[in-house]
């Protein structure tokens, strides 16, 4: 004699809040993005967000001189301090795993998700 039970079950899919989750999602890792790029920057406008990308997860922060790289790689240099108290070659290495702000992006995505969406 066998135990099994049917069962039915009907999902229905609110399409509307799905999209709208999506592209709270895209807000916030566009407005995660921007806080990162205020937080740790050149001190001109040379540095900026790409969100050509974001619609598939990705943005990028750019600097568009051509000094950046050379500064960024080489910590050494005397770096003036007096509008930017912390400024230094490798400004983004707190913000990398293992760095005193590592969690950074993680907790302000969730704050701007949970903020633009309520959940």
């Amino acid at each position: 004699m066998s135990n099994l039970i049917n069962v039915n079950s009907v999902i229905k899919l609110n399409l509307p809040k799905i999209r709208q989750l999506t592209d709270a999602q895209i807000t916030a890792l566009e407005h995660t993005a921007e806080a990162l790029r205020t937080d740790g920057n050149l001190q001109n406008e040379s540095t900026f967000l790409d969100k050509s990308e974001s619609k598939h997860g990705k943005v990028s922060i750019v600097s568009s001189t051509p000094y950046a790289r050379r500064l960024y790689f080489h910590p050494e240099y005397h770096f003036q301090t007096g509008e930017n108290p912390n400024a230094r070659g490798k400004w983004y290495t707190d913000w990398l795993p293992g760095g005193k702000e590592a969690d950074f992006a993680a907790k302000a995505f969730k704050e701007i998700y949970r903020r633009l969406t309520g959940v």
